[in-house]
């Protein structure tokens, strides 16, 4: 607390005093001088966690009236309670106190042979010390991938190190949780997305109630963007509930047979909203009735094909990729332990070297969900999906200008980074090494300067995915303890929880409370300006969310409008006449005859300004065309064209011009037959 001098002191004189006095009236006052240490718990848990960090949590914006800190995008605080209850051991909180939250499965003792998702993720010689508090001899650890890495108080010293967000995605997997042989619970899906998000209300509750009643926490969960800033604001964490789940919904598919319906798909997404989901993945490891996924690798792959399998009742099938993007290369290698889950005489295909794409993209019902989160302004994770997939994503939100689009932990081609940007969305990395975390950030730093974003990571946390070893305690520009945080406003010693004290030179990224010393580390190797753009991260996360939340789709111009066309296919059980392509039904279609130089006229009943055409084609597309403009349907003018032509949505933006009438000229097909449109839009801009 700072003191005015003792006035019976000699040495003091009166113009030392008044310049004193004036400094305490003008300038900062520490806040413990006022006692407002409000981010101290008046009733914390004993015996509980140390946080190490002295100093109070910067408050307020910079001088732009942008928030500040740090955002990450993708962490799993409730995944102990996933796949069965018990691949991950220990809790994020328990009422009983830490030696409840951070004890080990009980299968793990007494010396951890039982372990065997432990064994099957980190090899060794199957043995752990399984005693988590007080003692942490084994556990957490950055390569121990079965133990609770997200104790509650480890997550408070990342805030007070500056992070401001963190996605909470609730995860599952119900293939993992049958095959695996320890559960407690059911595996459906659905079941445990909403315990952990239950979970997620009572971890708020839980640390209210330790500094006095209820919203007086550091821990906030939040439901918009707004409500977002004003906690950032305030000094506190802002927490955002996703979900990254294989079956959504229960949308799996059988035999490539969906098991869901598009009522079952707005249930669900409106079940998920009401719960205060604002982002989510489509499918996550196995191909679904909405989208096929990106591969894994090496081992690991063959282990999901082999629940993909187990699923779906089929295997991952690939193709030539199209283009520069590709999924990752499957291989061919042996999973021997999960291969043995197989019945018998199936077995895992073997695969192409050349052929890394996979044949599944956005199913019809896939792209019904998509338009849905847009209905209802949630944020898309395309993290995971195929490349087909992606495209035919990012195909439909270029159409609508819809910027929720995220990139949370370094699983999407990172050829399409700039069409994310382009579009408004946010991509984070994933938490590496601070050599290779610097790397991939430089290589993307000028189109964050180019599009005015910063940056942002992925923990992965309690995700069965690995973290940062140990550089060394030789290591050049090691971690110098203590530090002060990246606003200054902190200093950050080594951090200790019973017994054990960690320390990230010789320790690596072992739990949730080290991410401020992962921060420092990359500073310390890559210097100040990657740690700069990530304490950009929360702001540029904000951007993407409210403008998402703010998004209003464009008026349809030719929805309805009378249309003709060169000529139409003729069929005795369906219409193909060229209003179908204006119906506003993506299910029916127009089709001409199966030649070159067709065209679709569009009359939009009056002059618009017309600055943007959007045509979604079937599997007969134009590989050479144009969009023509007309005030009277006689004089045209080339709007747009395109010699390279390549299906599914194609958006073709322009200058704004006055038309009353658009018409599509067809100039080389793609394929054999002729010309096919599901439906065009025309918008003003």
């Amino acid at each position: 607390m700072a003191r005015l001098p003792y006035r019976g002191r000699k040495d003091v004189t009166v113009a030392s005093l008044l310049l004193l006095v004036l400094a305490l009236l003008l300038g900062p006052v520490p806040s413990s001088a006022a006692g407002t240490e409000w981010w101290l718990p008046t009733a914390r848990p004993a015996p509980d966690s140390q946080i190490n960090v002295t100093g109070g949590p910067f408050t307020g914006t910079n001088a732009q009236g942008e928030v500040r800190g740090f955002a990450d995008l993708h962490n799993h605080l409730f995944s102990n309670e996933a796949f069965g209850g018990r691949l991950i051991c220990g809790k994020t909180f328990s009422e009983a106190g830490i030696a409840d939250a951070l004890k080990d499965c009980p299968e793990h003792y007494p010396d951890g042979s039982l372990a065997i998702f432990d064994f099957i993720t980190n090899g060794g010689d199957r043995k752990h010390d399984p005693v988590g508090w007080p003692t942490f001899k084994d556990w957490p650890a950055h390569d121990s991938l079965t133990h609770q890495q997200n104790y509650y108080a480890w997550i408070e010293r990342a805030w007070r190190g500056g992070q401001r967000v963190l996605v909470n995605d609730l995860v599952t997997n119900g293939v993992i949780c049958s095959v695996y042989f320890f559960k407690d619970r059911s595996c459906d899906e659905m079941t445990s997305i909403r315990l952990q998000a239950k979970l997620s209300y009572d971890l708020q509750a839980y640390i209210d109630k330790m500094y006095g009643g209820t919203g007086k926490g550091w821990f906030r969960i939040v439901t918009d963007s707004a409500q977002a800033r004003q906690v950032i604001e305030q000094g506190k964490l802002a927490v955002i509930l996703g979900v990254e789940t294989s079956e959504p919904f229960g949308c799996k598919q059988i035999l490539d047979v969906p098991q869901c319906s598009k009522e079952d798909i707005d249930k669900g997404l409106d079940e998920l909203y009401d719960l205060g989901v604002r982002s989510m993945f489509l499918c996550h490891k196995f191909d679904n009735a909405l989208c096929g996924v990106r591969f894994d690798e090496g081992s690991l792959g063959t282990a999901i094909n082999v629940g993909q399998f187990l699923s779906t009742g089929t295997f991952w099938k690939t193709e030539q990729c199209t283009g520069p993007q590709h999924d990752n290369p499957i291989g061919n290698a042996s999973a021997a332990e999960a291969e043995a889950e197989l019945p018998a005489g199936v077995e895992v295909p073997a695969y192409e070297s050349g052929a890394q794409c996979n044949v599944r993209g956005l199913t019809e019902l896939g792209e019904y969900a998509v338009r849905g989160m847009m209905k209802r302004k949630m944020m898309l994770e395309i993290d995971h999906m195929s490349v087909k997939a992606t495209g035919r994503a990012l195909d439909i939100f270029e159409a609508e200008s819809y910027p929720g689009v995220l990139s949370s932990h370094s699983w999407m081609d990172l050829n399409w980074t700039e069409r994310v940007y382009g579009l408004g969305g946010f991509i984070g990395q994933y938490m590496h090494g601070s050599e290779g975390f610097i790397a991939e950030a430089d290589r993307t730093e000028a189109l964050r300067d180019k599009y005015g974003v910063g940056y942002s990571y992925g923990t992965d946390m309690n995700g069965v995915g690995g973290w940062p070893g140990p550089r060394g305690a030789d290591a050049p520009n090691k971690v110098t303890y203590p530090f002060k945080s990246v606003d200054g406003g902190s200093v950050i010693d080594r951090q200790t929880t019973g017994q054990r004290t960690w320390d990230l030179n010789t320790d690596g990224a072992a739990h949730y409370g080290l991410v401020p010393d992962w921060i420092e580390d990359i500073r310390k190797v890559g210097g100040q300006d990657v740690v700069d753009d990530l304490f950009r991260g929360a702001e540029s996360y904000l951007d993407t969310w409210g403008a998402s939340e703010q998004h209003r789709s464009a008026v349809n111009l030719a929805n309805g409008a009378p249309a003709t066309a060169s000529s139409a296919e003729w069929n005795p059980f369906t219409s193909y006449a060229p209003g179908r392509a204006v119906d506003g039904d993506r299910g029916t279609r127009w089709a001409s005859d199966w030649s070159d130089d067709q065209w679709l006229r569009i009359d939009l009943g009056a002059t618009h300004r017309v600055g943007r055409v959007t045509l979604d084609w079937e599997r007969a597309y134009g590989k050479s065309y144009r969009i023509e403009l007309s005030t009277d349907g006689a004089s045209w003018k080339t709007a747009w064209s395109t010699t390279a032509g390549d299906g599914g949505l194609d958006t073709a933006r322009f200058t704004g011009t006055p038309a009353r009438y658009i018409r599509i000229l067809g100039l080389e097909r793609g394929t054999d037959w002729g010309y096919s449109l599901h439906e065009v839009s025309v918008h003003s801009n």
